[in-house]
């Protein structure tokens, strides 16, 4: 699963580059701190170094192609997440290895969403914890080949179905 965040540029030269999201959130929080103008006014970042480690750097989703399937309302997303992460809590105890706790977290958000069996609840935790949802936003979905995309107005959710698997 991959959260993707577009941003406008006025770059003249086209680039494709991966960079430590932590990285890049820090460049963009230390604008917003010290930015007193308008927050539609443009900005300029300097990129982090690029990153070329990354495991799903190599497994990258396609560029277009992208068909829609249908639009659902962002609350349904939030629920799943919220449901999700109260399940992860209720499966996980307190004091408790780190084996126990990723056992949970894959069972829980690989399961898939209630009226989307093509879209596992993690996608949906994505999207919440990512602050891609708004309220009264709408989620349309895509599909090419084997990825779906979530799309909302603040981002998009890429989820990879397993090749083995039948369901979209």
């Amino acid at each position: 699963m991959l959260g993707l965040r577009t941003f406008a540029i006025t770059a003249t030269e086209p680039f494709d580059v991966v960079v430590p999201v932590r990285s890049l959130l820090m460049r963009v929080e230390g604008i917003l701190e010290s930015s007193t103008s308008d927050v539609a006014a443009p900005v300029v970042l300097n990129l982090p170094l690029e990153v070329n480690t990354v495991t799903w750097t190599a497994i990258s989703p396609p560029r277009g192609s992208w068909a829609a399937l249908q639009s659902v309302p962002g609350s349904d997303l939030e629920l799943a997440a919220r449901r999700g992460i109260a399940a992860v809590a209720e499966a996980v105890p307190g004091e408790v290895g780190e084996q126990i706790v990723r056992k949970a977290r894959t069972e829980v958000w690989g399961r898939p969403m209630e009226g989307l069996d093509f879209v596992p609840q993690g996608a949906a935790f994505a999207a919440y914890s990512l602050g891609f949802l708004g309220e009264g936003d709408t989620v349309a979905i895509y599909e090419s080949g084997v990825w779906t995309r979530l799309t909302t107005k603040r981002g998009h959710v890429l989820v990879k179905r397993r090749a083995w698997k039948l369901a979209r």
